[in-house]
């Protein structure tokens, strides 16, 4: 998710916590409500949010002197610089200059990183569309460290004022020489030193006219009073209103416009909700809402924390495993947990320089919140500064039973409130080392003068909203530096018809935590101190490297074993050991980037950004093969700083990209594309570009190779490609044939294992841009194909290096193909879909269906047919059903028509095949794509005119592990087949027969 909903939700810091957050900032304020049962950020599903949004033009183009000083800059004819690649962002400047081999953009620039920076700026000021004025005009952002390599980050600046959505430039140097730059400039010829148009609105009408754009209505908006003097000297104005939630921020801003002037705005932070935020970008004089983003994609001298350092024990009966970490080393501690990073220990209030006594402290404040917008309560003071509170299990052992928050135990809340502290200050220190620091505007309350804003700890709030029904959800928002992020972790209960999770509670699901911690990183990170990721591959990136740095995190401290596999996310709190709550285990996925959109969602980001953890899977996979994994002493050195990335293992070098990459990046609308090419400039910078064929061949196996193209961040159809410059590409064509030998016209190759909302990579169609020959990098590779009248089918074709050859691709008729000349009858919605040969398509029953309308007939192609085969999909299309309502299982009838039988009867038909029950084998804690998509049965040799289509059960009904009553919860049923409304209703995407 964005800086923005990323999962989370906003608390108060109530009296109680007072003592450790007085001055956490605008950020620690009351929340109104909660999101109820079965809405989750973290799943991705039913979010009420509001899509991002950006009604600026959509492109301009560079002018015809930019395009002929690129000119020069490719051919490297400008005096000491050397060849380089130009791209152009949506406002007509360099997107990024690149150098075509490993030499610098340009030498001599001087000792000064920011002072070289703007020498470059100024020698390409003529690609960029800017004056030697407008460079001086720019302000210094940040400059930050990638090895010895300094990323200097400056920003556009009209009269005075500074952009405040794009307008940013990275320019990365090295001993005087530019190696990198990549930018969100607008073009200003000499606007930077203009005068910006006066505000004719002030900034409580900003507020009134982004609070109408996210849907709500305000009143008696007044100055935060003392709280606005701290704002001020960074520009924000802090403002409160009845009908949003504590304190919104609003500061003046100027926002470039592709083709146009840049026009004077208000940055507007909103609170609307506990898991509702957002950034507005309001029009100063006009009042038009710009641009949208959310903000939430959750010894008395020596303090101790009791906590998990991974996940609590599996089972109904969990005992306490909990070990202690120490702030130094001393008797019964697992581990001394001191470090750099942290120059206080974690319970110490920056301020005072005294214990907090609690849950509270320079990276995080955690408190218990059981009533959604309620009080926030932090752990039960400590004076011995032992937090090492009673657990029980109760949450799991009493199976959700809501008695539990009255009883003597509490839910165990203290040990769910200290265990999230702990993991929060333990990620803020991880991160650190891996430059997530102040300069890079991480979440501390002091920043102790070592750049960015401060007042900004993460605000952490456990068990949120249990008592108002919130569960299985995690979330984090992330507003711009100086400005709190925080994060909700929910319980997790059995939802019937919704989500079918263990008793458990997130607050000790370590992966669940450092997802939700990562979503801090990467948005404050990426795209500079106001704006975090936005759009469609963004967000879904942003939501694998959530899952990327949990695994790796726990992997790196020894908490789970190593190994080049991923570790599930959540497996403990949804139950689901292999792939946790993501369709894949990510080091096991078959995705690639020709997917965006491939699951039963549609684009989003959750799904999708399975895509960029498939990637980043393998790049991982291959710096471990290069650089090896070390052994266990060696990870945890490297993870906690002590060992230096050059002397790592592989996985800690990948990390470090990944780390260093978001810094090359000046916007947050990043495509995965623009991610890619951050990460092969890191390593040109960090490494001197020793991974160039490493990172290339991986991208490109997955789809994001030299030819690949996306047009922006939401572009939900980029173009892949599998071409690597570092390999001898093999060049195939594709040779579709069907039974008769002949060719088949209109064949569709898909690479991987989905068709429906995915790019084809060659096809047989002349109507398309496409033909039959693609490249890709050799090597073995499954293949999905169609074709019109054809039985979809899938491959596996190996090519080797260098090699020119045929891809052959037998076909076989698709006897239920209405394309060939079948048909379908029977009752329900958008019947004929089930067999259109598009897996895309979805029909359903009627609602409640008998058992007559829960059957549909084909009359198959050509007359009487001998069949052996049948294929079925349940993977449906966006919005057509439930989860729950997909197929499970089926029967086939066959009635052969002849004299008499005209096949119009239930008496001509006969039973010839009936599935296993779980033929779609859906587990908890729901169905996932992988277990609905296309799948072949084998059926006895059947002589039919007809076949019947018996759909016997769905998921809801034909599932075990969605059945019966799952927790102690008297006002929750969770039976599916008695409490889902919907649980009558089947839905079925395609039904194929074959002769073969």
């Amino acid at each position: 998710m964005t800086r923005r909903r990323t999962q989370l939700a906003v608390v108060s810091a109530t009296a109680a916590l007072a003592v450790a957050v007085t001055s956490a900032m605008p950020g620690a304020a009351a929340a109104e409500s909660a999101p109820k049962a079965g809405g989750s950020a973290f799943l991705g599903e039913d979010s009420h949010h509001l899509d991002d949004l950006d009604t600026r033009k959509d492109k301009a183009q560079p002018s015809a002197a930019q395009k002929a000083a690129a000119e020069q800059t490719r051919s490297g004819s400008q005096r000491g610089a050397a060849p380089a690649t130009v791209t152009w962002n949506r406002f007509g400047s360099a997107a990024t200059i690149t150098p075509t081999g490993k030499a610098a953009l340009a030498t001599g620039l001087g000792k000064d990183a920011v002072a070289a920076a703007r020498a470059y700026l100024v020698r390409q000021a003529s690609v960029l569309g800017v004056t030697a004025d407008d460079v001086a005009a720019m302000e210094h952002v940040t400059t930050n460290r990638i090895g010895d390599s300094s990323v200097v980050m400056l920003r556009q600046t009209v009269g005075g004022v500074p952009a405040g959505l794009d307008g940013l430039v990275v320019v990365a140097v090295q001993d005087g020489s530019a190696r990198y730059l990549t930018s969100s400039l607008s073009p200003t010829r000499g606007a930077a030193t203009a005068r910006l148009a006066a505000p004719k609105l002030t900034p409580e009408q900003a507020l009134g006219r982004a609070a109408d754009n996210i849907g709500h209505e305000i009143s008696e908006v007044k100055r935060a009073g003392a709280a606005n003097a701290r704002t001020a000297a960074t520009g924000w104005t802090s403002l409160q209103a009845k009908g949003l939630v504590g304190e919104q921020q609003v500061k003046q801003v100027a926002v470039p416009v592709p083709g146009g002037a840049t026009r004077t705005a208000y940055h507007v932070v909103t609170r609307a909700a506990q898991d509702e935020g957002y950034s507005v970008y309001v029009d100063a004089a006009t009042g038009e809402v710009l641009a949208r983003d959310g903000l939430v994609d959750h010894d008395s001298d020596n303090p101790r924390w009791s906590v998990f350092t991974s996940v609590p024990e599996v089972s109904p009966t969990p005992a306490d495993t909990r070990v202690q970490w120490c702030w130094t080393t001393t008797t019964g501690c697992a581990e001394a947990v001191q470090n750099p990073a942290s120059p206080l220990a974690w319970d110490v209030d920056p301020v005072t320089k005294a214990t907090t006594t609690t849950t509270s402290g320079n990276n995080a404040t955690s408190g218990e919140r059981w009533v959604a917008g309620g009080v926030v309560t932090p752990a039960t003071l400590r004076s011995d500064r032992n937090y090492t509170y009673p657990f029980t299990g109760q949450w799991t052992k009493e199976r959700c039973n809501p008695a539990n928050y009255s009883s003597p135990e509490r839910n165990d809340i203290d040990a769910a409130t200290a265990n999230l502290f702990a993991m929060h200050n333990r990620m803020h220190d991880w991160s650190y080392q891996l430059g997530y620091t102040e300069s890079a505007w991480n979440m501390q309350r002091d920043n102790f003068g070592k750049g960015g804003l401060g007042a900004d700890p993460e605000l952490g709030y456990s068990q949120s909203g249990a008592k108002s029904g919130s569960r299985n959800n995690a979330n984090q928002g992330t507003p711009p530096d100086g400005i709190s992020g925080y994060s909700n972790m929910y319980l997790w209960q059995p939802l019937a018809g919704s989500f079918y999770a263990p008793c458990v509670d997130g607050d000790y699901d370590m992966s669940v935590i450092g997802h939700e911690y990562g979503h801090g990183i990467s948005n404050r990170m990426a795209g500079g101190p106001d704006r975090g990721l936005s759009g469609l591959q963004a967000g879904a990136m942003g939501e694998s490297w959530s899952d990327l740095m949990a695994t790796e995190y726990l992997q790196e401290q020894g908490y789970v074993p190593f190994s080049s596999t991923a570790t599930p996310m959540g497996a403990y709190v949804t139950g689901n050991a292999e792939h946790g709550i993501r369709n894949y285990n990510f080091s096991k996925s078959p995705l690639n980037y020709s997917n965006v959109g491939y699951d039963q969602t549609g684009p989003q980001v959750h799904a999708d950004g399975e895509i960029w953890s498939a990637t980043q899977s393998d790049v991982r996979s291959a710096f471990i093969t290069r650089y090896g994994g070390g052994d266990a002493a060696l990870q945890k050195s490297c993870a906690t700083g002590a060992t230096d990335v050059e002397s790592c293992p592989g996985n800690r070098r990948w990390i470090q990209l990944v780390f260093d990459a978001w810094l090359l990046m000046p916007s947050g609308a990043v495509s995965m594309l623009d991610a890619r090419d951050a990460m092969l400039a890191a390593d040109l910078l960090r490494f001197g570009g020793a991974n160039q064929d490493l990172l290339w061949d991986a991208f490109a196996a997955r789809g994001m190779g030299r030819g690949a193209s996306s047009t922006s961040s939401a572009d939900s159809a980029p173009i892949p490609s599998f071409e690597s410059p570092y390999s001898r590409n093999a060049n195939l064509t594709f040779v579709p044939t069907g039974e008769d030998g002949r060719p088949v016209a209109g064949a569709k190759v898909f690479v991987g294992e989905y068709t429906a909302r995915s790019r084809p990579v060659a096809d047989t169609d002349p109507a398309t841009s496409l033909d039959e020959t693609f490249t890709t990098v050799p090597g073995t590779t499954t293949y999905t194909v169609t074709a019109p009248g054809h039985a979809q089918k899938q491959l596996t074709f190996t090519s080797k290096p260098g090699q020119t050859r045929n891809m052959p691709a037998p076909l076989t008729t698709n006897l239920a193909s209405t394309q060939a000349g079948a048909t379908v009858t029977g009752v329900g919605t958008k019947v004929p879909a089930m067999v259109d040969g598009d897996e895309g398509t979805t029909a359903t029953t009627t609602d409640a269906p008998t058992a007559a309308q829960k059957v549909f007939t084909v009359d198959l192609v050509g007359g009487r047919q001998v069949v052996r085969k049948v294929q079925l999909s349940a993977l449906p299309e966006p919005g057509s059903a439930g989860r729950f309502q997909n197929l499970r299982q089926f029967k086939v009838w066959a009635c052969d028509a002849k004299g008499r039988v005209l096949c119009d009867q239930d008496a001509d038909y006969r039973a010839v095949f009936t599935s296993a029950p779980d033929a779609f084998p859906g587990t908890a804690p729901r169905p996932v794509a992988p277990e609905l998509k296309m799948r072949s049965f084998e059926i006895p040799q059947t002589a039919a005119t007809h076949l019947r289509f018996e759909l016997v059960t769905n998921q809801c009904q034909g599932g075990p592990a969605f059945q019966g009553e799952q927790d102690a919860d008297p006002a929750n049923a969770t039976d599916c087949t008695t409490a889902y409304a919907g649980a009558q209703k089947v839905a079925v995407s395609e039904v194929q027969v074959l002769r073969r």
